[in-house]
């Protein structure tokens, strides 16, 4: 499978297999000592892989029931009549199919995929990157989608990318996506990252968005022997990021007094170690989830770039 796909979860791996996930977790363990692929965090990739990336008929396979959450949670940050920015990858683009029932929206992007995804939508008015094209995901990169954002501003970006950890924020495999997602990020006031529990705790070469530049992360729930996404999500949390977890409780659909077309304010706690090992110990700390104004320095921070 991973010859096949360049990259795998070991959470697809185990479904396939009919087996558990620490049963598979150990498995690949053995094949990475006999160098036959690398282990990464939630999945296993070809030897070398922390710089080779996979296309885009691998990455849709790979954690799809996430995605589809995290897309249906994140479409709600949006309003009618808002402007924003779309970059490219596989979350993005079923977050873009959501986006088509918004009325009055416009969506500048350099992906095409997302651009497909809204074409015939009606009332969204779709504005492309220049640039040249880059097969491998279906993206506008290079000097003229960069010089094209140039003066743009708009609400929100929203972007994906390869890896995310709390000490250098969102990074990607490509220094030419790297770079057009820096230039969509200098174009927005705030900069939502969605990203699945595979990606949490992996580092990969090109920093695209430093943590202290992320407004929002909305992820998934991570299984719960994951103690490395849970710890990397109490510490995205901890440097002001708000975290909205998708399938969570009180992170799902609005309810109660929430305002139409907005996820309510709640606090939702973050996944760490099971509650029977902290029984006695302090509550876990919780993130803010979306619509919470940033505290403290971040407060400063927006404010200057709303100025």
């Amino acid at each position: 499978m991973v010859r096949a796909n360049g990259a795998v979860s070991l959470r697809e791996l185990a479904r396939v297999v009919q087996t558990s996930e620490v049963t598979v977790r150990r498995d690949v363990r053995a094949l990475e000592a006999e160098g036959l692929l690398d282990r990464r965090h939630g999945g296993a990739v070809l030897p070398g892989g922390f710089t080779r990336e996979s296309g885009f008929p691998q990455k849709s396979h790979l954690a799809t029931a996430e995605k589809t959450a995290i897309a249906d949670l994140a479409a709600g940050l949006v309003e009618e009549g808002e402007a924003i920015v779309v970059g490219a990858g596989t979350t993005t683009q079923e977050l873009a199919r959501r986006l088509a029932r918004v009325p009055g929206l416009t969506v500048v992007t350099n992906s095409l995929l997302v651009a497909q995804a809204l074409a015939h939508a009606n009332r969204v008015e779709v504005v492309m990157t220049g640039g040249t094209l880059r097969g491998s995901n279906y993206a506008l990169v290079g000097s003229g989608a960069e010089q094209s954002l140039q003066g743009l501003r708009v609400s929100r970006a929203f972007l994906s990318g390869s890896g995310l950890t709390a000490e250098r924020g969102l990074s990607t495999s490509n220094m030419l996506s790297a770079s057009v997602d820096r230039a969509l990020v200098q174009a927005a006031a705030e900069v939502v990252v969605l990203a699945d529990h595979t990606k949490l705790g992996t580092d990969t070469m090109f920093q695209t968005v430093p943590t202290d530049l992320i407004t929002r992360l909305v992820t998934d729930e991570p299984p719960a022997h994951d103690d490395r996404a849970a710890t990397e999500l109490q510490a995205l949390a901890d440097q002001g990021v708000q975290v909205a977890i998708a399938g969570a409780s009180g992170g799902g659909s609005a309810g109660g007094d929430a305002v139409p077309g907005r996820p309510p304010r709640r606090d939702v706690p973050l996944p760490g170690p099971r509650r029977s090992q902290i029984q006695g110990g302090p509550q876990l700390r919780t993130a803010t989830v979306l619509g919470e104004p940033p505290t403290g320095e971040r407060a400063r921070v927006a404010d200057l770039r709303r100025r």
